[in-house]
């Protein structure tokens, strides 16, 4: 049986997520660790009255203290949920975790999937959205809990030549952070569908003021640990001068780190989407 085969007697389910990353080690369970996955699990354990937590797949495992808005789960219940049809299961279950996780997660939808649905494996597409708040003193010293505040201001077409570099399937060794027992030499490949670096207004109020706010979209089938991230800090570096635009070319030719900027911060980092070859919901 794969993990697309809910085991016999059970439904699979698939549930929209919302989370503040702050309060998790992640998305996956870790023995000790607050994390989502934990939490939802115990929260339907709870709810449903089940022997043990469930398990939680998720499309994307975020790093702590990344945020959600569009993260997909899935996972197997009791193909009986409730006894009476007083409300549509989805509803009822979709409130009744939202009250047990008290905001912590919050649960955007819950519905039986279709037939064969993995949320990882059938994902076709994950994107993020990193949030640069383009900031001075003494906004700079403002801290934000969903943005990175860099010296203003940044050259943003500098910034989307060094993203386009990125388009397409390419080793991304210099970007991300190697598998433990994996080899040096071992290709890191991924395809990268859409990168995009725009000037938006500070519609969140990330800070006082009305400081500029920088936004990354990129879109991939999937990334590797650390990804985003360090395109974004190489990037930043580059709209601020330090790199010039060639850098991303250079080290996906030449995969290696030497002098490139750390990872930015994980909180400026969300999961927005996630892309299905069926309809949204099923």
């Amino acid at each position: 049986m794969s993990s697309s085969d809910p085991p016999a007697g059970a439904t699979r389910w698939r549930l929209d997520l919302a989370y503040d990353g702050r309060e998790f080690s992640g998305f996956a369970p870790q023995p000790g660790r607050v994390t989502v996955a934990g939490e939802l699990a115990d929260a339907i354990a709870r709810t449903l009255r089940l022997d043990a937590p469930p398990t939680i797949v998720g499309a994307g495992r975020t790093d702590r203290g990344v945020h959600a808005l569009g993260q997909v789960v899935h996972v197997d219940l009791p193909a009986t949920l409730y006894r009476d049809d007083r409300a549509p299961t989805g509803a009822r279950l979709v409130a009744a975790l939202n009250g047990q996780l008290a905001g912590r997660v919050r649960v955007l939808g819950a519905a039986p999937a279709s037939a064969g649905f993995d949320a990882r494996f059938s994902a076709t597409w994950r994107a993020y959205r990193y949030l640069v708040l383009e900031a001075t003193p003494p906004a700079l010293e403002l801290t934000s809990a969903w943005s990175w505040a860099v010296p203003a201001p940044l050259d943003l077409d500098a910034m989307n030549r060094a993203g386009a570099a990125a388009l397409g399937t390419h080793d991304f060794r210099a970007f991300c952070r190697r598998r433990d027992g994996s080899s040096p030499d071992e290709p890191i490949v991924r395809e990268v569908l859409d990168v995009v670096w725009e000037r938006r207004r500070d519609e969140w109020t990330l800070a006082p003021g009305g400081a500029d706010v920088v936004r990354l979209w990129i879109r991939a089938v999937s990334f590797c640990h650390h990804m985003v991230r360090s395109l974004v800090s190489t990037m930043v570096a580059v709209g601020q001068g330090g790199l010039d635009p060639s850098i991303v070319a250079e080290r996906l030719a030449a995969p290696h780190r030497d002098g490139l900027p750390a990872p930015a911060p994980a909180h400026g980092l969300a999961l927005v989407a996630v892309g299905y070859p069926e309809a949204p919901g099923q």
